[in-house]
């Protein structure tokens, strides 16, 4: 698979939402267990920790399918008759809207690794995306299309208690949309051949394999590769996909004209 870095399509707009999000899904990661508030934090008692915040605040299946919450959750760490370490299941302490989650859910991560993959796909092609659709609406198509990406994934695990975290599922919808609106545009894009060559590519062959890679994982049971929920991926990006061909070209930036005769090297 293919690292994309850079893209050569420029936008005239400054993208802060984009930048916004990035810039609070970092702030919320530093913020939680696995962030710098976890570090030096070992053995059963971080784990349980962990698990337990990710069960008050991520989306799970079996909650987004009944619309009600787990009758019990993990709580403090404990130790089991065997003697090995182990989580107490407890009833929570809490409400939790099942449907806020899938929102929530979408500013967690999983780890550093996650993390920053997710963040160097969403800089690389959201700003391009929030160009064409304009600041508002392409906040509100970002949250939609995670949100339809979860709840894809919760129906395919209808009773499952797995904890369904990460902006996976909204930043695909991103690249749906700019694979239909720019697939001629160019990606810088790392190839692992030997060593990491950079490589200019076409968008709609960079995001054209990503979709490819994550459509044959997701023929599996929606999990494959560890906990990565590939079917999350695939809605996402289908649902993006979709609504940018609706919306047509959408609404194209003004571009700049050059006067006749003005060399194309002169400051502008």
């Amino acid at each position: 698979m293919v690292i994309p870095i850079h893209d050569r399509n420029p936008t005239l707009r400054p993208a802060y939402v984009t930048r916004a999000l990035v810039a609070v899904n970092i702030v919320v990661f530093l913020l939680s267990p696995l962030g710098l508030a976890g570090i030096g934090d070992s053995g059963a008692q971080a784990a349980c920790a962990v698990q337990e915040f990710f069960d008050r605040w991520v989306a799970i299946p079996r909650e987004l399918t009944t619309g009600d919450q787990l009758p019990l959750v993990v709580g403090p760490a404990t130790v089991d008759p065997a003697g090995n370490p182990a989580c107490l299941l407890v009833a929570p302490d809490y409400e939790k809207s099942p449907i806020l989650s899938a929102v929530t859910a979408m500013f967690l991560h999983g780890g550093w690794v996650h993390l920053l993959g997710n963040m160097l796909f969403l800089a690389v092609f959201g700003n391009n995306v929030e160009d064409r659709l304009g600041r508002v609406r392409y906040l509100l198509f970002y949250l939609a299309c995670g949100i339809a990406a979860t709840y894809a994934f919760a129906f395919t695990q209808a009773d499952a208690r797995t904890t369904l975290v990460g902006a996976s599922g909204a930043i695909a919808g991103v690249l749906g949309a700019y694979l239909a609106w720019f697939p001629r545009a160019k990606v810088i894009s790392l190839v692992p051949f030997l060593l990491f060559i950079p490589l200019q590519l076409p968008a709609w062959l960079v995001l054209g394999m990503w979709f490819v890679i994550q459509a044959f994982y997701s023929l599996g049971t929606g999990l494959a590769a560890g906990t990565v929920a590939y079917v999350a991926h695939v809605a996402g990006f289908v649902v993006g996909f979709l609504f940018a061909l609706a919306l047509g070209r959408g609404r194209e930036p003004p571009r700049p004209v050059r006067p006749y005769g003005v060399s194309p090297y002169l400051p502008r």
